[in-house]
């Protein structure tokens, strides 16, 4: 297999997302063909200004194909999706809310036709999305819809980068059986039935995306101390036990339910190769923490393969100028993609 070719969305353009994605782009070419997808013009200035000069291609949305990167190889081209009006730092518009989208649907496309083997998405904001009359919940969630997905699992994962008892460079990935929900509304959201569905989904791309054999795979509970014995609620007794009997049953390396206080700990994440957590902020606090802006968010469950930054669009950062913003999230989140690519294509 060559240099796999990943599509990069450039996200909000107001954002730190059109700069990351040209400077992780650069930091990976040695190993991959990036494709920014963007505004070119915007692109093309904000190269030079960081002094890299004309480093980019140009190439239309349209006619798309495979073919026609293999030449490129080693510079930066971006497939231009012009934007409808000019973008100034730190001020969002509605009126580039469609082009924003069309960033994410020129690369799904791609990525369905096998064009691209994977797509890396800089951050958008989605007030100004549905301030456009645009209804939309997230990147996530519109992937999962464009590519008819009917459940994916959001997984973040990263390299720890402090000495907590596991050695530096130490994987740690946190998946969540409920995504982007009200705290009130998490526990009707979690059935037998769809943690099984979760952990199923986890447990193939395990195998078939990240080449780990045996999957092992340690569950949170929702209550503290994972319900005590029933004392402090009852999910973990009703819902979460018989879901992991079950998982077991079907050959599934699954333990828990964990309390969530006590799990994050070198002697369990020594022997995990990843952790489902039942909420948001139950995991991602943790792992954010353990990676320092060096995590990615994962799309489990698609036909195609989707990573992103694990921070947002940071207009005030933005604000600030050039060479402000970190990038290392971006970088890490292509090479991420790279070796997901890498290693789908030896289990086919």
């Amino acid at each position: 297999m060559g240099k796999p070719i990943i599509a990069i969305t450039t996200g909000e353009p107001t954002g730190i997302g059109p700069e990351i994605a040209i400077r992780g782009a650069l930091d990976c070419l040695d190993s991959l063909q990036p494709i920014l997808i963007g505004d070119y013009h915007q692109l093309a200035s904000l190269a030079q200004q960081m002094g890299y000069g004309p480093l980019m291609h140009r190439l239309p949305a349209e006619g798309l194909s495979k073919a026609g990167f293999v030449p490129l190889s080693g510079k930066l081209v971006v497939v231009d999706k012009p934007l409808a009006v000019p973008p100034v730092a730190g001020r969002l518009d509605a009126r580039n809310a469609p082009a924003v989208l069309a960033f994410m649907d020129i690369a799904i496309d791609g990525a369905l036709d096998g064009i691209f083997d994977a797509v890396v998405t800089a951050p958008v904001q989605k007030s100004i999305i549905n301030d456009a009359g645009i209804p939309f919940t997230g990147h996530t969630e519109y992937f999962a819809e464009r590519t008819r997905t009917e459940r994916v699992v959001m997984m973040l994962a990263g390299k720890i980068q402090q000495n907590n008892g596991l050695p530096s460079g130490t994987d740690l990935r946190v998946a969540l059986a409920t995504t982007h929900l009200p705290l009130k509304d998490v526990s009707d959201a979690i059935t037998a039935v769809g943690l099984m569905e979760t952990v199923s989904i986890i447990h193939k791309d395990m195998k078939n995306r990240f080449g780990l054999a045996s999957p092992r795979i340690l569950m949170t509970g929702l209550n503290p101390h994972a319900g005590e014995n029933g004392y402090l609620g009852m999910e973990e007794t009703e819902i979460l036990k018989p879901a992991i009997q079950h998982l077991r049953q079907q050959g599934i390396d699954i333990t828990g339910p964990y309390p969530a206080d006590t799990l994050f700990q070198p002697h369990f994440l020594e022997n995990a190769d990843c952790i489902l957590a039942m909420y948001h902020d139950q995991g991602l606090p943790v792992l954010k923490y353990a990676t320092f802006g060096h995590g990615v968010n994962i799309t489990l469950g698609m036909p195609i393969i989707r990573t992103s930054v694990d921070h947002g669009t940071a207009l005030d950062i933005a604000v600030k100028g050039l060479g402000i913003a970190n990038a290392g999230s971006m970088s890490v989140a292509l090479r991420t993609a790279a070796d997901m690519a890498a290693n789908t294509s030896r289990t086919l």
